[in-house]
């Protein structure tokens, strides 16, 4: 027989028998509880994998894995706290998003959140603090109905203190937004760029510039809390000798002027926000749903959990990891996921990964614009 031909039987013959697997799994466990079950297959599973080679090992963990997602989206809890939560918040979240609001953002007026938050809301009242963690309080204490936090870059990665202070806050995010940055090297009126030997700005709009600041070494480089107020700093300044790497927004508020316009390490460089709120609510046309989870320190674990995403056709397009404060090696992971929260699947999906024991939290699902 021709191989090509044998092997299109073989594969419909894995199929067949991959099928009638899922079939007796679930006669199997028919009329056990989730504990029983969960015993009886990390039993099981164990004892085939202890002496399985290498490549019979991936396939059997893959068997596994999929098989426990079919257990998920065909006989798993569809009707969870967080799941109830979710079809709440579907019925009572209003059908538009709202067009005015008490907003908190990062910053000074002139701040790059405060453009994402004035793009979001048609009139928003914008409290402006200090800190990223104030910005979470305000939401969290209810002080403020929504916060505007950038959480990544483009060019230059992700916003790492807003991930850190997503771990300790209790918010949902409601709307994303990204917004492209255009930085520029702003003076006061008759400083010349030789003048100038210090430049002020934020972190991520320094590692924006880097190249620029690379070839210029006499300049040094002070790190302020945001753009904005780096351009305030040099308007009320009164030495000739200093810079702001901020927007053309803050140039016009503040009266400076803008003496280098190509100081990007890329043109194509925006920032991604996000609105959070703290009461769970879910806007139609959500597409993005965002979760984060601590897996076990063990070999596979992020595998193992990946391919439940995977089994259901989802895509992952972001995940982030960071360190655990107090837990030696490990890690939270933040994931974004392109999906619709009204599928049931994924409502299973979320029950499931909410009733595991490591720590899940549901962050929100909702619209990027």
């Amino acid at each position: 027989m021709e191989p090509n031909k044998r092997i299109e039987e073989i594969d419909a013959e894995i199929k067949r028998l991959f099928g009638e697997r899922l079939e007796m799994t679930r006669l199997a466990d028919d009329g056990m509880s989730s504990s029983e079950i969960a015993l009886k297959c990390r039993k099981y599973e164990r004892e085939m994998l202890v002496n399985a080679g290498s490549l019979d090992r991936i396939l059997l963990k893959t068997m596994f894995n999929l098989s426990r997602s079919y257990k998920m989206t065909n006989y798993g809890d569809n009707d969870s706290e967080l799941v109830r939560n979710i079809r709440a918040a579907l019925d009572n979240t209003p059908r538009t998003f709202p067009s005015t609001a008490l907003v908190a953002c990062q910053g000074v007026e002139g701040a790059y959140s405060q453009i994402a938050a004035d793009k979001l809301f048609s009139g928003a009242d914008i409290m402006f603090f200090k800190t990223f963690e104030g910005v979470f309080k305000a939401v969290e204490e209810g002080a403020a109905q929504y916060g505007v936090l950038p959480i990544e870059n483009s060019t230059y990665g992700s916003v790492i203190a807003v991930y850190d202070l997503m771990r300790v806050h209790k918010f949902h995010i409601a709307r994303s937004i990204k917004l492209k940055i255009n930085h520029r090297l702003l003076t006061k009126s008759g400083t010349c760029f030789e003048d100038i030997r210090e430049i002020y700005s934020h972190e991520q709009a320094i590692g924006q510039c880097s190249r620029f600041l690379k070839d210029n070494p006499q300049i040094n480089v002070t790190i302020v809390a945001n753009t904005a107020i780096a351009a305030q700093m040099v308007a009320d300044s009164d030495r000739n000798d200093v810079a702001a790497i901020s927007s053309p927004d803050c140039a016009q508020l503040y009266g400076l002027s803008t003496i280098r316009d190509d100081i990007m390490n890329s043109d194509h460089n925006y920032t991604r926000f996000i609105c959070i709120s703290k009461n769970l609510e879910i806007f139609p046309g959500a597409s993005k749903m965002s979760i984060m989870m601590a897996l076990g320190h063990t070999p596979g674990s992020l595998s193992d959990t990946l391919v439940k995403f995977s089994s259901l056709g989802l895509n992952l397009t972001k995940i982030e990891s960071r360190p655990i404060a107090g837990r030696d090696f490990e890690f939270m992971f933040y994931l974004d996921i392109d999906c619709s929260v009204y599928s049931e699947d994924v409502l299973a999906l979320l029950g499931q990964l909410d009733s595991d024991p490591t720590d899940f939290t549901y962050l929100g699902s909702y619209l990027e614009v």
